[in-house]
């Protein structure tokens, strides 16, 4: 497969931003490493009356619009304190692959997915001053068309990368009906959860980094779990405290489990394990406040909750002891922190949400992370479904081919419906000792299929 730069361009809004104020970053948002998360939205475009190259400067030029909105995309961080400048634009590539959509589905070598996307996804960014968005649209041989996605995580998450994305979409489709209007809670991030000073930020930002990065030698690879396959692991998963746990709770927990017991086996010695998972705040936050807008709200407003796991306290005679069960337990304790009366106090400014996320932090960072395994997960699934810029869906989500060389254990959950409806697939990073003894756990691929093939004819 060989892929080419035919173009490159800065995409700017295509209305004056002079007026505009800068927009705040909130704490959640300064204390994440400058780095990229990436996806890749494959539509194979089999009509042959599209033209490519009239939807291509259509995808611009809805673009330019969509930034009208989402300025802050548009612009560059300052000091780690706010973003300004919103007429520096977007960095947009266009790329040739010499493949055909359907046989580039059926390489082995997942690292290649890197050669779609603008820059190299979770690789620490030497300066703040980068595109907070980039996009790079592959035109494959066939016509099929892949978009290539890279954000910036500090100026946003998941939802917000899912927000931009549909109204983008709607844009270039014509369905103005659809757009996410940020605007009017634009400023609401900041205002929940304040921003520090450059002096705080300069004792805390180091933390965070400790706590996510370090460097290494990284694999990726995918394995899929079919519907019937995490059926199984949900009621392995089931006990008295949790007689109903999610499908999310069961398949990050038992990766966890085997995460654990491969990192024991590589070590020869059984480390306290820290699993952290992405709690998106926005759903929890509408609970209380009534009100959808919330939905919109731009930047970071997700949180991790971390749960320990030391063998030491559970007398374990084998690593096999470890239980689904109990770690689903532990998982829910830790999420329901979420859930109580914490973000309530928050939104009726009774409490003080930076200092809480401080507080989490110190706790953190308090522990020797260099005698415990960090692995952490987030779940993606629902937010790129959708993204319909008028010829169709995305037939497949691709997201990470392979990583820097400075990030800790992390495990992404997507959407796999073209192996089956409701399965699922685990895009799983892992230290090379690891996914090493991951890929040759047999008790862990009995319940899921490694790095499988797409068998698409378009």
């Amino acid at each position: 497969m060989e892929v080419s730069i035919a173009s490159v361009e800065v995409i700017k809004p295509s209305s004056p931003t002079h007026h505009l104020k800068p927009y705040k970053l909130c704490i959640i948002d300064q204390l994440i490493p400058v780095t990229y998360v990436s996806i890749i939205l494959f539509y194979p475009i089999a009509d042959p009356n599209v033209d490519i190259s009239k939807t291509l400067t259509k995808l611009k030029e809805s673009l330019s619009e969509t930034l009208n909105l989402y300025y802050p995309f548009s612009g560059r961080t300052k000091h780690n304190l706010y973003v300004d400048d919103f007429l520096a634009g977007v960095l947009f590539l266009e790329a040739r692959v010499k493949c055909q959509m359907s046989e580039f589905f059926k390489i082995e070598e997942t690292e290649l997915q890197n050669q779609l996307v603008p820059s190299q996804p979770f690789c620490p960014e030497k300066t703040s001053d980068v595109f907070p968005i980039a996009f790079q649209s592959n035109v494959f041989s066939c016509g099929g068309l892949a978009l290539g996605v890279s954000m910036c995580h500090k100026n946003g998450d998941g939802a917000t990368l899912s927000n931009f994305l549909n109204s983008w979409a709607a844009c270039c489709s014509g369905s103005l009906e659809k757009v996410i209007n940020p605007n009017i809670s634009m400023d609401a991030a900041a205002i929940l959860f304040p921003p520090m000073t450059s002096s705080l930020l300069h004792k805390y930002a180091p933390m965070v980094d400790r706590i996510w990065i370090k460097e290494g030698d990284y694999l990726t690879r995918r394995f899929v779990f079919s519907a019937e396959a995490l059926g199984t692991l949900k009621e392995m998963a089931k006990s008295e405290r949790v007689p109903n746990p999610s499908s999310y709770a069961a398949i990050s927990c038992f990766v966890w489990k085997h995460a654990m017991e491969s990192s024991w086996a590589a070590s020869g010695s059984r480390r306290p394990s820290l699993a952290t998972h992405a709690v998106n705040l926005r759903p929890r936050m509408q609970h209380y406040h009534g009100n959808n807008l919330l939905g919109g709200i731009l930047g970071n407003l997700v949180f991790s909750a971390t749960t320990k796991f030391d063998p030491n306290d559970h007398n374990l005679e084998s690593s096999t002891e470890v239980k689904l069960s109990e770690l689903v337990e532990e998982q829910k304790g830790a999420i329901e922190v979420f859930n109580n009366d914490f973000l309530y106090e928050v939104m009726k400014g009774n409490k003080d949400g930076s200092s809480e996320i401080l507080n989490k932090i110190e706790l953190v960072s308090s522990m020797d992370l260099e005698k415990l395994d960090v692995f952490s997960f987030t779940n993606w699934k629902g937010f790129w479904n959708e993204v319909d810029f008028g010829f169709g869906k995305p037939f497949l989500r691709g997201t990470i081919g392979n990583v820097g060389t400075a990030l800790r254990n992390l495990v992404i959950f997507v959407e796999a419906d073209q192996w089956g409806e409701g399965s699922v697939e685990a895009i799983i990073t892992f230290e090379n000792n690891i996914m090493a003894l991951l890929e040759s756990d047999h008790n862990f691929l009995a319940f899921t299929s490694p790095n499988p093939l797409i068998n698409a004819a378009f």
